[in-house]
């Protein structure tokens, strides 16, 4: 993996700043900290000006595991082209479905895990959470959560920091939900920034157009070919974009110039 945020790599930034790119961002642990209380998780003041600004030069989008409504919440005042949640499921045209496995799972893991202290089941209508953060045994609580999921039907299990989660068998995920947005779009190349084991879904997606995955931390077991350092290099990274795109000509959302990227190929993994 390589820093895009190292001097030798923002021509890869202003080459896509360049083209029509979308700009993605899960949200949890990339647009904001990661925190103990998931019911408040606000970003920086600072990511949250960055942020709006980019909106207004970029078609800008989150794909976020949470729920498309309570995501949509911490994203006031900022105009974003989409919003999509649920790992890439809302919205869709196929709730019904999902909505009843996922309402089946949690009576069954609510009554397997009831006995596991710090253990929580978060029901997002569309999939299911089982957080483990606040576990006081982590190791023993998770090999209880796998020992209930392992007896689920029809489910697709995916794991996190501290979570598990548990999506409907052949749901649509966040590559096929970025390749749809960018569709939807106009745009010719994509730009996406991810922290978590979902985000794979993106990182490892074989796109036939030019996509630059960008991770938060570094690591062996991810396929993004660049990184930044932590959460909070994000503000420095949407400042590099805006700075990238300044040095082009103005350009308002929507009209960006229609050349892409010196290679228009996927970035590949770095050795």
């Amino acid at each position: 993996m390589r820093r895009i945020l190292a001097a030798c790599n923002r021509e890869i930034l202003r080459q896509y700043a360049a083209s029509r790119v979308l700009l993605a961002f899960d949200y949890d642990g990339t647009l904001a900290p990661l925190v103990d209380d998931r019911a408040h998780a606000p970003m920086r003041t600072r990511t949250r000006a960055l942020l709006r600004k980019l909106c207004h030069r970029f078609r800008c989008a989150v794909i976020s595991g949470r729920a498309r409504q309570d995501v949509s919440r911490y994203l006031r005042s900022v105009t974003m082209f989409a919003v999509v949640g649920n790992h890439g499921m809302e919205p869709g045209p196929d709730r019904g479905s999902a909505q009843l496995a996922v309402r089946r799972w949690r009576g069954y893991l609510s009554s397997r895990l009831a006995a596991q202290p710090g253990v929580v089941i978060e029901d997002k209508g569309l999939s299911l959470t089982i957080h483990y953060r606040r576990a006081t045994q982590k190791r023993e609580a998770l090999a209880a959560i796998g020992d209930a999921v392992g007896e689920l039907s029809s489910a697709r299990l995916i794991g996190g920091k501290d979570v598990v989660n548990v999506l409907p068998e052949g749901a649509p995920h966040k590559g096929l939900a970025l390749e749809n947005l960018r569709r939807r779009a106009g745009c010719d190349t994509a730009i996406y920034v991810g922290d978590d084991q979902t985000d794979e879904d993106v990182f490892g997606y074989r796109a036939p157009w030019p996509l630059l995955g960008i991770r938060v931390g570094r690591s062996r077991a991810t396929s993004a070919s660049y990184y930044i350092r932590a959460q909070e290099e994000i503000d420095l990274l949407l400042r590099a974009l805006l700075d990238c795109q300044s040095s082009t000509r103005p350009t308002m959302r929507g009209e960006h110039d229609q050349r892409a990227p010196g290679s228009r190929r996927r970035e590949s993994r770095a050795a």
